[in-house]
C-alpha cells in the first residue's frame, strides 16, 4: 500500500502585493514571490542580498573569538620555523577544513603536517596518544584543530603541559567547561558576538585562512562549499554566499583530485550543484573515513601529482562502492529485526561496521518513520548511532541517563553512543517510557509543503525561476510542492533491481514524468491508485540534447481507501500484509491497516463483516475462486433436459466412476454437473445411494427454479461474477453494503 512517510504540513500562503511587484521586476513570478515572502525575504534589500550575494557581505573574521590570538601565534610559529600540526576530522567537513588550513599555512611558508584521526583506532576529536606521538616523535610545537577540539580537554591539557600550544577552531556544540587551549575560535563562543552562528568547520577554517592571508581566499571556496553542504548546516547568511561562490569555483576547479573524482563519477563539471556535492562528492569523501584511513583525502584535495590524484580518486570510488554494499547488507539485516510494537527501534548485532551505522539508522528512520538506534556488538559492548524523528529529542531523552553509557553525545536528531550490551533492554525501557510520558507522536516527521502546484501552468521557465533560489539546503530547503487531481497514465519500476519508480501523469493537455527513488516495489499500487496526492520537487532533465521538466517524488498519499486489483495467476501477493485465506485459520487483523483477500468464502457475509468492521486503509483483491461457477453458469434449460434424457436411459448410474464420462458426453463441466445432479436429487427426480444414482420415474413434474440448491447456485454465480470481473471499486462498494 501507499503509506506517506511524513505528516504533511501546508505552509500558510501569504501574497504581499508590494513584494510581488518587487519580485516581478527581478524577473520572478508570483509563485516564487509567495515562497520567498513566506521564508522571510520581504523587501527589495533582502531580495537583492538573497539573489545576488557578494563576497563583500562576508563578516570580518576578527569578530570571531580569539581570532587575533590565533593569527598572532601562527605567524610567530612560521617566523620561528616551528613545526605545525593540523588536526582534523574524518568526515568531509573535517577533510576540507584541514585542506583549507594546510594550503593557507603553506602559502605563508609554514612547515605543516596534517593528521586526520582514524575513526576506529583514534576516535573522534583530540586524542592524547596521537598528540603525544607528534610532539615527542615529530617535534610538533603548535597544534591547530579544525572541525573539532571544544570537547578535547584531556589531549589539549596534555599538549599544553608539554609546552605545545593548541589553537582550537571548531563549530560543534560548546560544553559547559571549555578546554584550556591557547585560543578557541568558534562562532558561538559566549565571549564574542559573531554575527552568524552556523558556520561549518570548514567555514571557521576559511575565516582563519582569510585572516592569515588578509583577504578573502576565493580559490578555497570550492572546499568550503563541499564541507558546508556535507555538514548540513544552515545555508543562509555567510554560508549561502560561500556556497554559491564555491560552487562556481568548483565548476572550474583546478584541483587535480576533484577533476579525477568528477571523471570517475561521471559528473559533468558545468552541471555541478549543491545536490552533486551532497549526493556524490561528499559521500565519497565520507566513505574513506567510514571504512579506513581518511588521510589520503588530503593528498587528493591539495596534491599536484595527477597520477597520484587518479589513484586516490579511484580508491575512494571503490571505498564508496564498498560502503554501499556494507550499508545495504546491514540495512537488510536490521530491517528484519524491527519490532512493530516498539515506538523506538533498537537494533544491535555482532559484525556490523560502526562507521556506517548512522547511514543505516537514517535509512530506517525514513522508511519506518520512527526513531532508530543501530549498534554493533563487540566484546560485550554496543556501539553505534541514533537518528531521531522531530517529535522525539534523542539527546533530551538520554542525557539524564548518562549512567547507562560508556560514551554518549549528540543533539536532538542524532546521537552516538557506547554502552554495555546488557543495558540495551534498559535503554529501550527508558526511550519507550519517555515517548509514553511525553505523549509524543513518534510515528513521523513533518514535511513542509510550500505551495500547491497547478500542473497545467507548469513550464520549464517556472522551474528555472525557482532554481534562482538555489543553493538549497538547511533553512533554505528546495521547495516541495503539492499536486493532485491528475491521472496516472503509466507506472513502471526502473533502475538496478527495479528499485526505483517512474510515473507518467497527466492533467488536461499537460504531461509529466515523476521519479521516485526506492519505490519500485509499489509500481502496481501507483498504477492503480485513485485520488493520489504527491509531494514533489522540480528538476530539469537534460538527455540526448533535449531538455524536459521532471518531478521528483518526496512523498505520496491517497485520499480514501486504497483498492488494488491483483487478480490473475501471475500477480504475486504483496509482502508483509496479512492474507485472508478462508481455507485456513484467519490472521489477527485488529492492528493491520491493510489486508489481502486471497479467496472467496462460501458464506460471503463473513468477508463482508471483516471488511465493514476493520476500517482498512488498503485492500488487495486476489479473489481466487476454487470452483468457478461464474464460468460454467448455473445450467441452462437445455442442459438440464439433456442430462435427464441421458440418465433416464439407464436404470442405474454409478456416478463414482462414470461422472467424468458423463461430463464429457454432455459437454458440461464436472463441477456444474455435480450441482445439477444435486438439484435433481433435491427435486426427487433421482435418488442416490452409495454413489449409485437411480431415476425416479414416478417423480412429480417440478420446475428447476423450485430447487434451493439451484437458487443458491444462481446467487453464487452472481457473486463470483462480481468478485472475478467487476472493478475493485464495485467489489468494495458491494462488500460495504449493509
Amino acid at each position: 500500500m501507499i503509506i506517506p512517510t511524513y505528516n504533511w504540513q501546508f505552509t500558510p500562503q501569504v501574497e504581499d502585493e508590494d513584494f510581488t511587484k518587487i519580485a516581478k521586476k527581478a524577473g520572478l513570478g508570483p509563485e516564487v514571490a509567495r515562497l520567498l515572502y513566506s521564508r522571510g525575504v520581504k523587501d527589495q534589500e533582502a531580495l537583492s542580498h538573497f539573489l545576488t550575494p557578494t563576497l563583500d557581505d562576508l563578516h570580518d573574521p576578527y569578530l570571531l573569538h580569539d581570532m587575533d590570538k590565533a593569527v598572532e601565534r601562527i605567524r610567530r610559529a612560521i617566523e620561528d620555523g616551528e613545526f605545525i600540526l593540523i588536526y582534523g576530522d574524518y568526515d568531509a567537513d573535517g577533510i576540507t577544513s584541514a585542506s583549507i588550513v594546510k594550503e593557507s599555512l603553506e602559502q605563508l611558508g609554514a612547515e605543516v603536517e596534517v593528521y586526520l584521526p582514524n575513526r576506529f583506532t583514534d576516535g573522534y576529536g583530540p586524542n592524547a596518544s596521537v598528540y603525544k606521538y607528534f610532539i615527542e616523535q615529530q617535534g610538533i610545537s603548535l597544534i591547530v584543530t579544525v572541525d573539532n577540539g571544544v570537547a578535547g580537554h584531556e589531549a589539549i591539557d596534555l599538549a599544553q603541559s608539554m609546552g605545545v600550544d593548541v589553537i582550537v577552531t571548531d563549530h560543534h556544540s560548546l560544553p559547559e567547561v571549555l578546554p584550556d587551549a591557547y585560543a578557541i575560535v568558534h562562532p558561538e563562543h559566549p565571549d564574542a558576538a559573531y554575527p552568524f552562528k552556523h558556520l561549518a568547520g570548514c567555514g571557521v577554517a576559511f575565516k582563519l585562512a582569510c585572516a592569515l592571508l588578509e583577504e578573502v581566499q576565493v580559490e578555497l571556496l570550492d572546499l568550503v562549499a563541499i564541507g558546508t553542504i556535507a555538514d548540513m548546516v544552515s545555508l543562509t547568511d555567510e554560508n549561502r554566499i560561500m556556497v554559491q561562490y564555491g560552487l562556481e569555483v568548483l565548476r572550474n576547479t583546478q584541483r587535480m583530485g576533484l577533476q579525477e573524482m568528477f571523471n570517475i563519477a561521471g559528473i559533468a563539471r558545468n552541471d555541478v550543484t549543491e545536490e552533486t556535492v551532497g549526493f556524490q562528492l561528499a559521500p565519497r569523501l565520507n566513505a574513506l573515513g567510514r571504512l579506513d584511513d581518511p588521510n589520503p583525502a588530503i593528498d587528493l584535495l591539495t596534491g599536484f601529482d595527477d597520477e597520484e590524484a587518479h589513484d586516490i580518486a579511484l580508491m575512494i570510488h571503490e571505498k564508496n562502492e564498498e560502503r554501499k554494499e556494507i550499508v545495504q547488507a546491514i540495512y537488510q539485516e536490521a530491517k528484519a529485526m524491527v519490532d512493530p510494537a516498539k515506538k523506538v527501534q533498537i537494533l544491535a548485532k555482532e559484525g556490523w561496521n560502526p562507521g556506517v551505522l548512522g547511514i543505516v539508522a537514517g535509512r530506517l528512520l525514513e522508511e519506518l518513520g520512527q526513531t532508530v538506534i543501530v549498534l554493533n556488538l563487540e566484546d560485550g559492548r554496543a556501539k553505534g548511532s541514533a537518528r531521531s524523528i522531530e517529535a522525539l529529542d534523542i539527546f533530551e531523552a538520554l542525557d539524564p541517563h548518562r549512567n547507562l553509557f560508556i560514551a554518549f553525545g549528540g543533539h536532538a536528531g542524532a546521537a552516538g553512543m557506547t554502552l554495555e550490551a546488557d543495558k540495551l533492554d534498559t535503554l529501550s525501557e527508558v526511550l519507550e517510557s519517555y515517548a509514553l510520558d511525553k505523549g509524543l507522536d513518534t510515528t513521523k516527521n513533518n514535511l513542509a509543503l510550500d505551495e500547491e502546484l497547478d500542473l497545467e501552468a507548469l513550464t520549464i521557465d517556472v522551474v528555472k525561476n525557482f532554481e534562482r533560489l538555489a543553493p538549497f539546503g538547511m533553512d533554505n530547503q528546495k521547495p516541495v510542492f503539492y499536486i493532485r487531481d491528475f491521472q496516472v497514465e503509466n507506472a513502471r519500476a526502473m533502475g538496478a533491481s527495479n528499485a526505483h519508480l517512474k510515473l507518467k501523469i497527466s492533467k488536461g493537455t499537460s504531461n509529466f514524468e515523476v521519479v521516485a527513488f526506492g519505490k519500485g516495489s509499489l509500481a502496481a499500487e501507483f498504477a492503480q491508485a485513485r485520488n493520489l496526492e504527491l509531494a514533489v520537487t522540480l528538476s530539469v532533465n537534460q538527455w540526448n540534447g533535449q531538455t524536459t521538466l521532471q518531478l521528483m517524488m518526496v512523498d505520496a498519499r491517497v485520499d480514501g481507501v486504497q483498492l488494488f486489483n491483483i487478480r490473475g495467476k501471475s500477480v504475486p501477493l504483496p509482502e508483509g500484509i496479512p492474507v485472508l485465506d478462508f481455507t485456513k485459520d484467519l490472521p489477527d487483523l485488529t492492528t493491520s491497516p491493510a489486508v489481502v483477500v486471497k479467496n472467496i468464502p462460501e458464506d460471503l457475509n463473513l468477508l463482508k463483516q471483516i471488511i465493514q468492521e476493520q476500517d482498512f486503509s488498503a485492500i488487495y483483491f486476489k479473489n481466487d475462486i476454487d470452483k468457478a461457477y461464474y464460468l460454467t453458469g448455473y445450467g441452462t434449460r437445455e442442459q438440464f433436459a439433456k442430462l435427464y434424457k441421458t440418465i433416464y436411459q439407464f436404470p442405474e448410474f454409478d456416478i463414482r466412476y462414470k461422472l467424468k464420462d458423463l461430463s464429457t458426453y454432455l459437454k458440461i463441466e464436472q463441477i456444474l454437473l455435480v450441482k445439477m445432479i444435486q438439484i435433481f436429487e433435491e427435486l426427487e427426480f433421482v435418488t442416490i445411494s452409495d454413489g449409485v444414482m437411480k431415476v425416479n420415474k414416478d417423480a412429480s413434474k417440478r420446475e428447476i427454479s423450485e430447487s434451493q440448491i439451484f437458487q443458491d447456485l444462481k446467487q453464487t454465480v452472481k457473486v463470483q461474477e462480481m468478485m472475478a470481473l467487476a472493478t475493485v471499486q464495485e467489489i468494495y462498494d458491494f462488500l460495504m453494503e449493509k
